[in-house]
């Protein structure tokens, strides 16, 4: 069996030998840190309000520290009908050592959103419409993270609003579901 283009030769499925030889060739290749290292690593988790596998993770892909949470206004279940920020969301932008941004969803408006964050957001700016093409996805993105390294920007939106991180190149798309179950 031939390896097609963009393969990166690894081995095939099949063989198991070579999936051996492969596993131990990339395990030698990843850095073994000292404790302390790893210690400091947990606490900035910890800090950020992440678990430290999704830290670790968005560290060792982006090769970035984390600088900046971008919300979507429906990831903190602000609507125009309901436009309270739920307790243990308004705890965690207080408390999480990053900059925090938002992303206000039609028919919300950035000043509707900064004001029911009661300004714990550094800054508020539209998000992408819907059904938008990648190119206005990627634009409204490069707006809201302005003057940050995108790839130190961690997105926090519900499912259907994932694909704006690889449109606006973030470091991570996390699920607000997985960041309610940090918050517990």
């Amino acid at each position: 069996m031939t390896a097609g283009i963009g393969h990166n030769g690894g081995p095939q499925p099949a063989d198991a030998w070579a999936r051996h030889c492969w596993a131990k060739a990339r395990a030698d290749l990843l850095p073994h840190l000292p404790i302390e290292v790893i210690r400091r690593r947990v606490a900035r988790a910890q800090a950020l309000g992440l678990d430290y596998k999704t830290y670790a993770g968005v560290r060792a892909t982006t090769g970035r520290d984390v600088v900046a949470f971008l919300y979507s206004s429906n990831a903190l279940r602000i609507l125009p009908k309901s436009p309270d920020l739920p307790p243990e969301l308004a705890a965690h932008l207080a408390r999480a050592a990053a900059q925090h941004r938002g992303l206000a969803v039609l028919p919300l408006t950035p000043l509707a959103l900064d004001a029911a964050t009661m300004g714990l957001l550094a800054q508020c700016h539209p998000a992408p419409r819907a059904f938008a093409s990648f190119r206005e996805t990627r634009a409204a993105l490069r707006a809201a993270t302005q003057g940050l390294p995108c790839e130190g920007v961690i997105l926090i939106a519900e499912p259907h609003e994932k694909d704006w991180a690889a449109a606006g190149k973030l470091a991570y798309a996390l699920p607000v579901q997985a960041l309610a179950a940090n918050l517990a």
